[in-house]
């Protein structure tokens, strides 16, 4: 029988906190054979669609964002967390668990009317990708898409992007937080 995406990640407990269950995705990029099966399958939904920039979520969002824009023959943008980027910024802040965080893009990284396709590794509660969504409608984007490896689905931010009539796709799906 042959490896799905989900067979190369780990899971492990009690990280960063007790009760949490990690799904570490570094296991599917150190596999040469996992990480091309990953970076294919969050492509293949929208090869022959133009989009002209994939804008990667801090941190592993950039691993894939970058492989997913090569494939796609497009550019690259990140969303950082504050104070990481050189240059004039937007901001957008948003709510984690255990208090406030802020991502930045650089206010020339999206020209109005471009079509954008987001991504990253994992959706939770889907905080970081809104703040990300905010940010690329500020500067005129339209997004065409956000795509995850793993989505979370008890802790709701499936729902969250989908409400705010977005296109979703994740390659797999793990219970519990």
């Amino acid at each position: 029988m042959s490896k799905t995406v989900k067979d190369y990640i780990r899971t492990i407990p009690d990280f960063p906190h007790e009760g949490i269950m990690f799904r570490d995705v570094t296991t599917l990029f150190a596999d040469p054979r996992g990480f091309r099966m990953a970076i294919d399958q969050l492509v293949a939904p929208f090869a022959g669609q133009r989009i002209d920039k994939v804008v990667g979520l801090e941190a592993r969002g950039f691993i894939l964002g970058g492989a997913v824009a090569h494939q796609l023959s497009t550019g690259f943008v990140p969303v950082r967390k504050a104070g990481k980027l050189p240059g004039r910024v937007i901001a957008q802040d948003y709510t984690l668990e255990y208090g406030q965080a802020r991502v930045e893009i650089h206010d020339d990284a999206i020209r109005p009317g471009e079509r954008i396709l987001i991504v990253d590794d994992l959706l939770a509660t889907g905080g970081t990708a809104e703040a990300g969504i905010k940010l690329i409608r500020q500067l005129g984007g339209e997004i065409m898409g956000c795509a995850f490896i793993v989505d979370l689905p008890e802790l709701g931010g499936r729902k969250r992007l989908e409400a705010m009539g977005l296109p979703l796709i994740t390659l797999c799906d793990f219970d519990g937080a």
